[in-house]
Protein backbone atom coordinates (compact mmCIF):
# COMPACT_ATOMS: atom_id res chain seq x y z
CA UNK A 1 0.00 0.00 0.00
CA UNK A 2 2.86 2.22 0.68
CA UNK A 3 2.74 3.84 -3.27
CA UNK A 4 -1.28 4.83 -2.55
CA UNK A 5 -1.16 8.70 -1.79
CA UNK A 6 -4.16 9.98 0.17
CA UNK A 7 -4.31 13.79 0.36
CA UNK A 8 -6.19 15.20 3.45
CA UNK A 9 -7.49 18.55 3.50
CA UNK A 10 -8.00 20.25 6.40
CA UNK A 11 -7.63 23.37 8.36
CA UNK A 12 -7.87 21.64 11.93
CA UNK A 13 -4.38 20.80 12.42
CA UNK A 14 -4.61 18.48 15.68
CA UNK A 15 -7.71 16.56 13.14
CA UNK A 16 -5.38 16.23 10.15
CA UNK A 17 -2.40 14.85 12.21
CA UNK A 18 -4.61 12.51 14.06
CA UNK A 19 -6.09 11.64 10.15
CA UNK A 20 -2.36 10.77 9.14
CA UNK A 21 -1.26 9.01 12.06
CA UNK A 22 -3.85 6.71 11.35
CA UNK A 23 -3.61 5.91 7.47
CA UNK A 24 0.19 5.76 8.13
CA UNK A 25 -0.43 3.27 10.40
CA UNK A 26 -1.72 1.54 7.72
CA UNK A 27 0.77 2.01 5.04
CA UNK A 28 0.02 4.81 2.94
CA UNK A 29 1.69 7.72 1.87
CA UNK A 30 -0.07 11.15 3.63
CA UNK A 31 -0.06 14.42 2.63
CA UNK A 32 -2.09 17.17 3.61
CA UNK A 33 -2.99 20.82 2.83
CA UNK A 34 -5.22 23.48 5.23
CA UNK A 35 -7.12 24.19 2.52
CA UNK A 36 -8.56 24.01 -1.04
CA UNK A 37 -6.17 26.35 -2.75
CA UNK A 38 -3.29 24.58 -1.17
CA UNK A 39 -4.65 21.36 -1.68
CA UNK A 40 -4.80 22.28 -5.76
CA UNK A 41 -1.01 23.41 -5.43
CA UNK A 42 -0.03 20.29 -4.08
CA UNK A 43 -2.11 18.05 -6.60
CA UNK A 44 0.05 19.57 -9.34
CA UNK A 45 3.28 18.37 -7.81
CA UNK A 46 1.89 14.94 -6.10
CA UNK A 47 -1.14 13.16 -7.28
CA UNK A 48 -3.09 11.33 -5.00
CA UNK A 49 -4.98 8.28 -5.23
CA UNK A 50 -7.75 10.25 -3.02
CA UNK A 51 -8.75 12.76 -1.65
CA UNK A 52 -10.35 13.51 2.33
CA UNK A 53 -11.12 17.25 2.34
CA UNK A 54 -13.36 19.21 5.03
CA UNK A 55 -16.19 21.29 3.71
CA UNK A 56 -15.75 24.25 6.07
CA UNK A 57 -12.48 25.66 5.10
CA UNK A 58 -10.74 28.99 4.16
CA UNK A 59 -9.83 30.41 0.96
CA UNK A 60 -10.98 27.40 -1.01
CA UNK A 61 -13.99 25.49 0.82
CA UNK A 62 -14.48 21.83 0.20
CA UNK A 63 -17.43 22.01 -2.76
CA UNK A 64 -15.17 24.53 -4.71
CA UNK A 65 -12.26 22.14 -4.13
CA UNK A 66 -14.78 19.27 -5.57
CA UNK A 67 -15.66 21.47 -8.33
CA UNK A 68 -11.99 22.27 -9.73
CA UNK A 69 -11.05 18.90 -9.16
CA UNK A 70 -13.79 17.60 -11.30
CA UNK A 71 -12.79 20.20 -13.91
CA UNK A 72 -9.36 18.59 -14.84
CA UNK A 73 -10.02 15.42 -16.86
CA UNK A 74 -6.65 13.71 -15.16
CA UNK A 75 -8.32 14.15 -12.05
CA UNK A 76 -11.41 12.75 -12.58
CA UNK A 77 -10.87 8.92 -11.42
CA UNK A 78 -9.96 10.21 -8.23
CA UNK A 79 -11.78 9.20 -5.40
CA UNK A 80 -13.29 12.30 -3.11
CA UNK A 81 -14.76 11.66 0.25
CA UNK A 82 -16.19 14.54 2.11
CA UNK A 83 -14.70 15.01 5.93
CA UNK A 84 -16.40 17.04 7.95
CA UNK A 85 -18.20 17.98 11.42
CA UNK A 86 -21.55 18.93 9.84
CA UNK A 87 -23.78 16.18 9.50
CA UNK A 88 -27.19 18.00 8.68
CA UNK A 89 -29.19 16.34 6.05
CA UNK A 90 -28.84 19.15 3.41
CA UNK A 91 -24.96 18.92 3.74
CA UNK A 92 -25.28 15.39 2.86
CA UNK A 93 -27.41 15.32 0.10
CA UNK A 94 -25.24 18.43 -1.60
CA UNK A 95 -22.13 15.98 -1.43
CA UNK A 96 -24.49 13.50 -2.75
CA UNK A 97 -25.51 15.35 -5.62
CA UNK A 98 -22.05 17.07 -6.47
CA UNK A 99 -20.91 13.45 -6.88
CA UNK A 100 -19.18 12.50 -4.08
CA UNK A 101 -17.62 8.92 -3.37
CA UNK A 102 -18.05 9.11 0.49
CA UNK A 103 -19.22 11.49 2.83
CA UNK A 104 -17.52 10.66 6.71
CA UNK A 105 -18.93 13.03 9.65
CA UNK A 106 -16.27 14.08 12.81
CA UNK A 107 -16.14 12.43 15.12
CA UNK A 108 -15.13 8.94 12.96
CA UNK A 109 -14.39 5.69 13.83
CA UNK A 110 -10.58 5.42 13.31
CA UNK A 111 -11.60 1.75 12.10
CA UNK A 112 -14.39 3.58 9.56
CA UNK A 113 -12.17 6.00 8.18
CA UNK A 114 -9.77 3.26 6.88
CA UNK A 115 -12.54 1.15 6.12
CA UNK A 116 -13.50 3.57 3.52
CA UNK A 117 -10.28 5.01 2.07
CA UNK A 118 -9.96 1.06 1.60
CA UNK A 119 -12.72 0.03 -0.36
CA UNK A 120 -12.80 3.60 -2.25
CA UNK A 121 -9.00 2.59 -3.36
CA UNK A 122 -9.79 -0.68 -4.14
CA UNK A 123 -12.97 0.68 -6.17
CA UNK A 124 -10.98 3.08 -8.15
CA UNK A 125 -8.51 0.33 -8.79
CA UNK A 126 -11.08 -1.57 -10.23
CA UNK A 127 -12.52 0.72 -12.88
CA UNK A 128 -9.09 1.94 -14.08
CA UNK A 129 -8.48 -1.52 -14.49
CA UNK A 130 -11.63 -2.14 -16.42
CA UNK A 131 -11.47 0.91 -18.29
CA UNK A 132 -7.39 0.00 -19.51
CA UNK A 133 -8.71 -3.30 -20.74
CA UNK A 134 -11.53 -2.24 -22.40
CA UNK A 135 -9.35 0.79 -24.08
CA UNK A 136 -6.60 -1.88 -25.28
CA UNK A 137 -9.72 -3.83 -26.79
CA UNK A 138 -11.40 -0.98 -28.43
CA UNK A 139 -7.02 -0.01 -29.79
CA UNK A 140 -7.30 -3.67 -31.00
CA UNK A 141 -10.50 -3.56 -32.86
CA UNK A 142 -9.64 0.08 -34.55
CA UNK A 143 -6.32 -1.78 -35.59
CA UNK A 144 -7.62 -4.79 -37.05
CA UNK A 145 -10.45 -3.01 -38.43
CA UNK A 146 -8.57 -0.42 -39.97
CA UNK A 147 -5.72 -2.22 -41.50
CA UNK A 148 -8.77 -4.39 -43.41
CA UNK A 149 -10.56 -1.62 -44.85
CA UNK A 150 -7.45 1.03 -45.58
CA UNK A 151 -5.60 -2.13 -47.41
CA UNK A 152 -9.03 -3.62 -49.18
CA UNK A 153 -9.78 -0.48 -50.90
CA UNK A 154 -5.74 0.43 -51.68
CA UNK A 155 -5.79 -2.40 -53.57
CA UNK A 156 -8.15 -1.82 -56.04
CA UNK A 157 -6.47 1.48 -56.65
CA UNK A 158 -3.12 0.19 -56.67
CA UNK A 159 -3.28 -3.07 -58.43
CA UNK A 160 -5.80 -1.73 -60.95
CA UNK A 161 -3.61 1.36 -61.78
CA UNK A 162 -0.37 -0.60 -62.16
CA UNK A 163 -2.96 -3.27 -64.45
CA UNK A 164 -3.15 -0.30 -66.51
CA UNK A 165 0.12 1.18 -66.68
CA UNK A 166 1.76 -1.97 -67.64
CA UNK A 167 0.61 -1.76 -70.90
CA UNK A 168 -1.52 1.52 -71.29
CA UNK A 169 -1.18 1.38 -75.07
CA UNK A 170 -2.62 -1.70 -75.61
CA UNK A 171 -5.96 -1.19 -73.30
CA UNK A 172 -9.27 -1.61 -75.19
CA UNK A 173 -11.98 0.57 -74.22
CA UNK A 174 -13.83 -1.87 -72.24
CA UNK A 175 -10.47 -3.01 -70.47
CA UNK A 176 -9.72 1.04 -69.75
CA UNK A 177 -13.36 1.11 -67.87
CA UNK A 178 -12.77 -1.87 -66.13
CA UNK A 179 -9.63 -0.34 -64.86
CA UNK A 180 -11.34 2.53 -64.01
CA UNK A 181 -14.33 1.12 -62.22
CA UNK A 182 -12.16 -0.70 -59.92
CA UNK A 183 -10.10 2.18 -59.14
CA UNK A 184 -13.56 3.94 -58.83
CA UNK A 185 -14.46 1.27 -55.74
CA UNK A 186 -11.68 1.47 -54.49
CA UNK A 187 -12.00 5.56 -54.07
CA UNK A 188 -15.67 5.25 -52.90
CA UNK A 189 -14.76 3.00 -50.42
CA UNK A 190 -11.83 5.21 -48.65
CA UNK A 191 -13.44 8.37 -49.34
CA UNK A 192 -16.40 6.64 -46.81
CA UNK A 193 -14.26 5.78 -44.74
CA UNK A 194 -12.97 9.20 -44.14
CA UNK A 195 -16.50 10.92 -43.76
CA UNK A 196 -17.36 8.87 -41.59
CA UNK A 197 -14.17 9.37 -39.25
CA UNK A 198 -14.55 13.18 -40.01
CA UNK A 199 -18.22 13.09 -39.32
CA UNK A 200 -16.97 11.12 -36.17
CA UNK A 201 -14.99 14.14 -34.76
CA UNK A 202 -17.51 16.58 -35.70
CA UNK A 203 -19.96 14.79 -32.94
CA UNK A 204 -17.45 14.60 -30.49
CA UNK A 205 -15.89 18.04 -30.75
CA UNK A 206 -19.29 19.43 -30.93
CA UNK A 207 -19.53 20.68 -33.95
CA UNK A 208 -22.24 18.19 -35.59
CA UNK A 209 -24.68 19.81 -32.57
CA UNK A 210 -23.45 23.54 -33.63
CA UNK A 211 -24.65 22.23 -37.24
CA UNK A 212 -27.65 20.61 -36.10
CA UNK A 213 -28.74 24.09 -34.23
CA UNK A 214 -28.51 26.23 -37.35
CA UNK A 215 -30.27 23.69 -39.35
CA UNK A 216 -33.21 21.93 -37.44
CA UNK A 217 -36.57 22.78 -38.51
CA UNK A 218 -39.75 21.71 -38.28
CA UNK A 219 -40.89 19.41 -40.76
CA UNK A 220 -44.53 18.62 -42.31
CA UNK A 221 -44.34 15.61 -44.60
CA UNK A 222 -41.77 12.78 -42.87
CA UNK A 223 -43.57 10.43 -45.41
CA UNK A 224 -41.81 12.55 -48.39
CA UNK A 225 -37.97 12.68 -46.86
CA UNK A 226 -38.82 9.08 -46.21
CA UNK A 227 -39.48 8.00 -49.65
CA UNK A 228 -36.69 9.95 -50.81
CA UNK A 229 -34.40 8.33 -48.38
CA UNK A 230 -35.25 5.38 -49.46
CA UNK A 231 -34.77 6.23 -53.36
CA UNK A 232 -31.54 6.43 -52.60
CA UNK A 233 -31.01 2.69 -51.71
CA UNK A 234 -33.48 1.29 -54.51
CA UNK A 235 -30.90 -0.10 -56.57
CA UNK A 236 -28.95 -1.75 -54.27
CA UNK A 237 -32.33 -3.31 -53.69
CA UNK A 238 -33.26 -4.48 -56.57
CA UNK A 239 -30.17 -6.01 -57.26
CA UNK A 240 -30.68 -8.42 -54.06
CA UNK A 241 -34.28 -8.77 -55.13
CA UNK A 242 -35.90 -6.54 -52.84
CA UNK A 243 -38.41 -4.50 -52.82
CA UNK A 244 -38.19 -0.75 -50.29
CA UNK A 245 -41.81 -0.02 -48.74
CA UNK A 246 -42.64 2.87 -46.88
CA UNK A 247 -46.22 2.89 -45.14
CA UNK A 248 -46.32 5.98 -43.08
CA UNK A 249 -49.30 6.65 -41.02
CA UNK A 250 -51.84 9.49 -42.76
CA UNK A 251 -51.83 13.12 -40.99
CA UNK A 252 -48.15 12.24 -39.05
CA UNK A 253 -47.73 15.27 -37.06
CA UNK A 254 -44.65 18.27 -37.68
CA UNK A 255 -41.36 17.30 -36.15
CA UNK A 256 -37.84 19.17 -35.85
CA UNK A 257 -35.31 17.70 -37.83
CA UNK A 258 -31.87 18.48 -38.77
CA UNK A 259 -32.81 17.13 -42.45
CA UNK A 260 -29.42 15.94 -43.55
CA UNK A 261 -28.26 14.30 -40.22
CA UNK A 262 -32.01 12.87 -39.87
CA UNK A 263 -31.56 11.30 -43.72
CA UNK A 264 -28.25 10.12 -42.76
CA UNK A 265 -29.08 8.12 -40.08
CA UNK A 266 -31.86 6.67 -41.89
CA UNK A 267 -29.82 5.56 -44.36
CA UNK A 268 -27.12 3.82 -42.43
CA UNK A 269 -30.31 1.86 -41.23
CA UNK A 270 -31.80 1.05 -44.46
CA UNK A 271 -27.92 0.19 -45.90
CA UNK A 272 -27.46 -2.96 -43.39
CA UNK A 273 -31.59 -3.93 -43.48
CA UNK A 274 -30.62 -4.28 -47.42
CA UNK A 275 -27.28 -5.96 -46.58
CA UNK A 276 -28.38 -8.19 -44.18
CA UNK A 277 -31.53 -8.91 -46.09
CA UNK A 278 -31.81 -12.91 -47.21
CA UNK A 279 -31.22 -12.65 -51.44
CA UNK A 280 -35.20 -12.61 -52.72
CA UNK A 281 -36.12 -11.88 -48.88
CA UNK A 282 -38.88 -9.67 -51.08
CA UNK A 283 -39.27 -6.55 -48.88
CA UNK A 284 -37.55 -4.23 -46.18
CA UNK A 285 -40.38 -2.26 -44.61
CA UNK A 286 -40.45 1.79 -43.43
CA UNK A 287 -42.69 2.65 -41.43
CA UNK A 288 -43.90 5.70 -39.52
CA UNK A 289 -46.39 5.78 -36.35
CA UNK A 290 -47.47 7.89 -33.40
CA UNK A 291 -46.97 6.78 -30.32
CA UNK A 292 -47.73 8.47 -27.09
CA UNK A 293 -44.97 11.83 -26.84
CA UNK A 294 -43.14 10.01 -29.97
CA UNK A 295 -43.27 9.23 -33.78
CA UNK A 296 -41.70 6.19 -34.38
CA UNK A 297 -40.20 5.18 -37.51
CA UNK A 298 -39.27 1.65 -37.89
CA UNK A 299 -36.85 -0.17 -40.76
CA UNK A 300 -37.84 -4.33 -40.59
CA UNK A 301 -36.13 -6.60 -42.60
CA UNK A 302 -36.70 -10.26 -42.90
CA UNK A 303 -33.07 -11.26 -43.27
CA UNK A 304 -30.12 -13.43 -41.09
CA UNK A 305 -31.08 -11.74 -37.64
CA UNK A 306 -28.72 -10.47 -34.40
CA UNK A 307 -28.11 -13.33 -31.59
CA UNK A 308 -29.63 -11.91 -28.17
CA UNK A 309 -25.99 -11.75 -26.31
CA UNK A 310 -24.49 -9.18 -29.46
CA UNK A 311 -27.53 -6.98 -29.47
CA UNK A 312 -26.01 -4.48 -26.86
CA UNK A 313 -22.87 -3.83 -28.56
CA UNK A 314 -24.86 -2.68 -31.92
CA UNK A 315 -24.33 0.87 -30.84
CA UNK A 316 -20.23 0.35 -30.23
CA UNK A 317 -18.03 2.38 -32.27
CA UNK A 318 -15.56 0.10 -34.57
CA UNK A 319 -17.60 -2.72 -33.31
CA UNK A 320 -18.85 -5.43 -35.96
CA UNK A 321 -21.02 -8.33 -35.18
CA UNK A 322 -19.47 -11.74 -37.62
CA UNK A 323 -17.18 -9.69 -39.57
CA UNK A 324 -15.56 -12.58 -40.75
CA UNK A 325 -18.52 -14.83 -41.74
CA UNK A 326 -20.75 -12.39 -43.40
CA UNK A 327 -18.00 -10.58 -45.04
CA UNK A 328 -18.55 -6.67 -43.67
CA UNK A 329 -17.26 -3.44 -45.23
CA UNK A 330 -16.88 -0.62 -43.18
CA UNK A 331 -15.23 0.06 -39.72
CA UNK A 332 -18.24 -0.53 -37.38
CA UNK A 333 -19.56 2.92 -37.55
CA UNK A 334 -22.18 3.25 -39.32
CA UNK A 335 -25.30 2.22 -36.17
CA UNK A 336 -22.89 4.37 -33.98
CA UNK A 337 -22.77 7.62 -35.84
CA UNK A 338 -26.38 6.78 -36.60
CA UNK A 339 -27.83 6.73 -32.99
CA UNK A 340 -25.03 9.89 -32.27
CA UNK A 341 -27.43 11.71 -34.64
CA UNK A 342 -31.03 10.71 -33.39
CA UNK A 343 -29.33 11.93 -30.43
CA UNK A 344 -28.68 15.25 -31.15
CA UNK A 345 -32.74 15.52 -32.57
CA UNK A 346 -33.41 14.55 -28.75
CA UNK A 347 -34.45 10.95 -29.79
CA UNK A 348 -32.96 7.19 -29.39
CA UNK A 349 -32.71 3.98 -31.43
CA UNK A 350 -33.85 1.01 -30.43
CA UNK A 351 -33.52 -2.98 -31.83
CA UNK A 352 -35.63 -5.48 -31.55
CA UNK A 353 -33.79 -9.12 -32.90
CA UNK A 354 -34.69 -12.55 -34.05
CA UNK A 355 -32.06 -14.98 -35.46
CA UNK A 356 -33.04 -16.15 -38.99
CA UNK A 357 -35.64 -14.18 -38.88
CA UNK A 358 -34.78 -10.40 -39.40
CA UNK A 359 -34.71 -7.06 -37.38
CA UNK A 360 -36.72 -4.07 -36.94
CA UNK A 361 -35.08 -0.64 -36.02
CA UNK A 362 -36.61 1.71 -34.60
CA UNK A 363 -36.02 5.40 -34.99
CA UNK A 364 -37.86 7.21 -31.82
CA UNK A 365 -38.81 11.10 -32.49
CA UNK A 366 -40.08 13.47 -29.61
CA UNK A 367 -43.27 15.32 -30.92
CA UNK A 368 -43.02 18.75 -30.76
CA UNK A 369 -44.16 20.16 -27.42
CA UNK A 370 -47.99 21.69 -27.39
CA UNK A 371 -49.34 19.64 -30.38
Amino acid sequence: MGSQRVLVVEDHKPMSRAIQDILESEGYEVVTAVDGMEALETMQVRRPDIILADIMMPRLDGYDLYREVRARPEWTPIPFVFLTARSEREDRLRGKILGAEDYVTKPFDAEELVVIVRSRLKRARAIQEATEMAFEQLKQQIVTVLGHELRTPLTYVTGYTDLALEDVSSLRPNEIEEFLKGIKTGADRLNRLVEDLLLVVQIDSGRAQEEFDGLVALHHDLRSILEQTADQFLDQARKRGITLQVDAEPDLPPVRLCAPYFRNALGRILENAVKFSRDGSERVDIGATVEGDWIRISVSDYGVGIPMEQQRFLFDRFRQLNRDQLEQQGVGLGLAIAQDLIHLHGGRITVQSTLGAGSTFTIWLPLERGR
